[in-house]
């Protein structure tokens, strides 16, 4: 039987091909979960990104636009936390 599996070359390639086979536009539901948030707050957000596509009774949410949007809330480490260790 022949091997067909190839592996990973590095762990650095791991979230390039995660993102790959996620959706990109995802149903409200589905985004709920994925961001933890409440419908209210999710319909806020996706409407505020210009993420939302609407057509007949289905509404989607484009996952590339709503990241990127989120990224204007990322708060950077603090300098105590930076290093992934416990503050003394």
């Amino acid at each position: 039987m022949k091997d067909n599996y190839e592996p990973i070359k590095s762990m650095k390639e791991v979230p390039v091909q995660l993102r790959k086979l996620r959706r990109e536009y995802v149903r409200y539901q589905q985004a709920e979960l994925i961001y933890s948030l409440s419908h209210k707050k999710l319909l806020e957000l996706a409407s505020d990104a210009g993420a939302i596509y609407r057509f007949d009774s289905t509404v989607l949410i484009n996952r590339d636009i709503f990241d990127a949007y989120l990224e204007r809330f990322h708060e950077p480490a603090t300098s105590k936390y930076r290093n992934g260790g416990d503050a003394e």
